[in-house]
């Protein structure tokens, strides 16, 4: 089964802009359940339909399937149940692995956070200088919390 091993990070400081361009990012929930949910998102000019079952604090089942923006932007607009999380993800090549920045806007703007993605989960890894204090526990920074609790009312 394919497997996201993710650690989630809180950024410190805003030099991370300068290493890489943004991704206008817009998704939404079809489905949110304790240890699952159901996605859609439109990321610059593919989109995807995203199922995932946590397992534990860092792992989860993660079945990821390409789909027609047409057929996003209509699940988006007529069927996602929770508030549309928009975001620019910045893809950053650091030590030799890649990191992802999002850095919310709309209901969550403020928030932003750092994820990298491992092969197993004893995986060692840098962490550039602009990583913050880890939250990969804490399912408040999980986006499909964000989609019913947004960052401004937090």
């Amino acid at each position: 089964m394919p497997l996201e091993i993710e650690h989630k990070f809180l950024v410190s400081n805003n030099s991370f802009r300068l290493l890489a361009k943004p991704v206008l990012y817009r998704q939404g929930y079809l489905a949110i359940l304790a240890d699952r949910e159901i996605r859609v998102r439109i990321a610059g000019d593919t989109s995807c339909i995203t199922i995932k079952s946590k397992i534990s604090e860092t792992v989860r089942h993660e079945f990821e399937y390409e789909i027609p923006t047409s057929d996003a932007e209509l699940m988006i607009n007529k069927l996602c149940s929770s508030q549309l999380i928009e975001k620019y993800r910045y893809r950053i090549l650091f030590a030799g692995m890649i990191w992802e920045v999002d850095e919310f806007i709309g209901e969550n703007a403020g928030l932003v956070i750092a994820e990298i993605e491992l092969e197993n989960e004893n995986q060692y890894f840098e962490k550039p200088d602009w990583i913050g204090k880890e939250v990969s526990g804490d399912d408040r920074y999980l986006n499909a919390y964000l989609s019913v609790n947004p960052f401004k009312n937090w």
